[in-house]
């Protein structure tokens, strides 16, 4: 997590307030090991303060998403999921069998973000990347059941 002065001044720069919930909400998406839903996110969130509605979630989220502290991300399922927003850029994998989601890097990624940079003279600000497929979980379990047909 940030350090407490600097949110709060970045937060008063740009004319808003941080308040116990989002601090609460930043908290509770920078503590987890997964991305979370806003239903998920809603009940640890209340686990914690019981007075914060799914409302403020949602509101919150936004003001989060727009300042560039959280990321929402849509993977594969119909709804959103949110994290708290990285220092080094990362990508997605998707598991289209079981949902698992791996998060993974790739210099690869950062050096064709920059040839297409030079190429067309584009100046790239944010970038997502999302795989899907099977994991290797899913794919030994299919061999399996494919030996045992």
């Amino acid at each position: 997590m940030e350090h407490p002065d600097y949110l709060r001044d970045r937060f008063r720069d740009e004319g808003r307030r941080l308040t116990t919930q989002r601090r609460l909400i930043l908290e509770v998406l920078q503590n987890s090991e997964r991305h979370l839903d806003v239903e998920t996110l809603h009940e640890r969130v209340r686990s914690r303060d019981p007075r914060v509605s799914l409302a403020t979630i949602y509101r919150s989220l936004a003001i989060l998403k727009d300042m560039g502290l959280v990321e929402e991300h849509s993977l594969g399922q119909e709804h959103a999921h949110y994290e708290a927003a990285q220092q080094a850029p990362h990508y997605h994998f998707i598991c289209c069998a079981c949902g698992r989601v791996i998060e993974f890097d790739s210099d690869l990624v950062g050096q064709a973000v920059q040839d297409f940079q030079r190429q067309y003279g584009a100046s790239v600000t944010d970038t997502h990347l999302r795989l899907s497929g099977r994991c290797l979980q899913c794919r030994n379990l299919d061999k399996e059941q494919h030996n045992e047909a």
